[in-house]
């Protein structure tokens, strides 16, 4: 089975597996024990935490809280931050959000939040004028991902941080789960609040995540398990998912890896674009512009559920769009917010690749797209 789905999930790494493993044992106990095993479960933990901090640039690992995954992330984030700010009730978002945010601030405005949604352009760039207009002094929180995780393209987080501090007292939060892993980030370089994690994006099992929380950023404390010290939740850890989070971040903050995979990714995207005519790249041109790892490619008036059916017969995994919204069987809202035709996001294909992908599998499933889309057109003229 050949994995380019890496955008969904990615695979445990066995040094993180190797890391995790010990902590599945029972004797570990709580690690809020003051018995031996107890406090060394507390010292892995903070360890974790130390790693996870250094990855993405954080200023000091008390800043880090964990999370059961991205979507509590995410959900701490802007709902901890409305407790904490009862007065305000206006959020702005983008149209392109993980359904984690989206569904969310939708949810909100039924129960009376004012949600702006700014728009992007066709390459998927923000419309940072529009941001600059909607903030307000009533604006809570402003939630935009760095990286989306369809297209891959990468939002200008620093200046967006700036926009917002700039212009109202609103915090920022970054939805970081696609690009943490995948490109370098430092915190401590920019304005940002608020920055969500999930581990099972870079080698770490499902199940655990992070929020980071800015130094003398205030979150309701219910929102955190209150009563408990910065950087805890209320609740016993689960130490194992949590050591092998740290080791996962440990393992990815070399991005040595991410090099040898944007040389894949590139020599797969150029070989498609080349041999397949009629194939088109969604979002900006500019690979400096996109998560390294990550090619959105439309094969026009074709099926896209169609194309991945043929290639899991071949032993390819693949998907149309976000894990998360795969079901629904419509065109992607994403797609969709970068006015891309029907009949070209009907017809689209993600293809995430990672660091346990080789040339051979890159050269194997372009021949077999090559073949699937070529049968693919000559039934669709027949039909006509």
């Amino acid at each position: 089975m050949i994995y380019f789905d890496n955008n969904a999930t990615t695979q445990i790494a066995p040094e993180v597996f190797s890391a995790m493993e010990p902590f599945l044992k029972t004797e570990f106990g709580n690690p809020s024990s003051t018995y031996e095993l107890g406090r060394t479960a507390r010292r892995a933990i903070e360890s974790a935490r130390e790693n996870l901090a250094e990855l993405i640039g954080a200023n000091s690992p008390a800043e880090i809280i964990f999370t059961s995954g991205g979507t509590e992330s995410d959900n701490l984030a802007i709902l901890g931050t409305l407790e904490a700010n009862p007065d305000k009730r206006h959020i702005i978002t983008t149209r392109v959000e993980h359904e984690a945010v989206r569904r969310l601030c939708e949810k909100l405005s039924m129960r009376g939040y004012e949600i702006s949604w700014i728009e992007v352009n066709e390459n998927g760039a923000l419309n940072s004028d529009q941001l600059r207009k909607a903030l307000r002094k009533d604006t809570a929180i402003v939630s935009v991902m760095l990286a989306n995780n369809e297209t891959g393209i990468i939002f200008p987080m620093e200046e967006i941080a700036e926009i917002v501090h700039e212009n109202s007292e609103a915090l920022f939060h970054a939805d970081g789960i696609n690009a943490a892993g995948k490109i370098p980030i430092n915190l401590r370089k920019t304005r940002v609040d608020l920055f969500s994690v999930s581990g099972h994006k870079f080698h770490a099992p499902k199940g655990v995540g992070a929020l980071y929380l800015r130094d003398g950023v205030k979150l309701n404390s219910t929102a955190i398990g209150g009563g408990q010290e910065r950087g805890r939740r209320a609740g016993t850890e689960a130490v194992h998912q949590i050591v092998a989070l740290g080791a996962a971040a440990s393992l990815v903050k070399d991005f040595g890896a991410m090099i040898r995979v944007r040389e894949l990714r590139d020599k797969f995207e150029d070989e498609v674009l080349h041999s397949i005519p009629s194939a088109k790249l969604n979002g900006t041109g500019d690979r400096r512009q996109r998560l390294p790892n990550t090619s959105s490619i439309s094969f026009p008036n074709l099926n896209g559920e169609l194309i991945l059916a043929k290639l899991n017969d071949a032993g390819v995994c693949v998907s149309t769009r976000s894990a998360c919204n795969s079901e629904t069987h419509e065109a992607s809202p994403i797609l969709a917010a970068m006015n891309i035709p029907y009949e070209r996001a009907m017809g689209t294909i993600r293809f995430s690749l990672g660091r346990f992908n080789s040339q051979s599998e890159v050269d194997f499933v372009v021949e077999r797209l090559k073949e699937i889309v070529k049968a693919l057109s000559a039934m669709s003229i027949g039909a006509n």
